[in-house]
């Protein structure tokens, strides 16, 4: 089964096959128009982004969103990850301002979590949703080479989400739970259809 993954981020539709090939779903990308993210949360952002992406290829399409939450900033950046350090900022502009405004903050109070959102329409007009997150802590300093966005501040135990395998993120990411979950709803959906046949 096809499913249109609703990014631009290559390093994510990598994410979304690791996870969800295993269960004979194939994410593929697609030449999709920009959304407008103006939702108030991760569920909403990955609604609207589904929802483009079903009407600009009919077929069924997947979205996530995803961002950190840091508790010493109130849930900051939250739903703006992407766009803390302004439009076109890099990764490491974004992890240079997250650290600067952190800068005071002792290692007890750096605490924070990563969220993903997921939403998935299908051809019918149904919506399937999932939800993870992954509690950690903000480094002092970059660590690791792996990874992308806020990975190599995002401390899980003793590494950063940039120093582990692909395999081990997976595991424990916010957006390896969230994924499990949907696969788990898909598959409990598709049984489902096929019993009211």
């Amino acid at each position: 089964m096809e499913f249109v993954i609703a990014t631009h981020n290559a390093d994510k539709i990598q994410e979304f096959r690791r996870i969800l090939e295993p269960l004979s779903i194939e994410a593929v990308s697609a030449d999709l128009p920009e959304v407008e993210e103006t939702g108030t949360t991760f569920a909403e952002n990955a609604y609207l982004k589904a929802v483009s992406a079903f009407h600009a290829t009919g077929k069924p399409a997947v979205a996530d969103d995803s961002g950190l939450e840091v508790d010493a900033l109130g849930g900051a950046p939250g739903i703006y990850s992407a766009r803390y350090a302004g439009e076109d900022a890099t990764n490491e502009q974004r992890i240079a301002k997250l650290l600067d405004a952190l800068r005071e903050v002792p290692e007890e109070k750096r605490t924070a979590r990563f969220v993903c959102a997921i939403c998935c329409v299908l051809p019918n007009g149904d919506l399937l949703t999932a939800r993870g997150e992954c509690p950690g802590k903000i480094a002092f300093a970059p660590r690791g080479t792996d990874g992308f966005g806020y990975d190599p501040v995002f401390l899980t135990g003793k590494k950063t989400f940039a120093e582990l395998s692909a395999e081990e993120k997976d595991n424990i990411s916010h957006r390896g739970k969230a994924l499990r979950l949907f696969a788990e709803k898909l598959r409990e959906y598709k049984e489902k259809s096929h019993a009211e046949q």
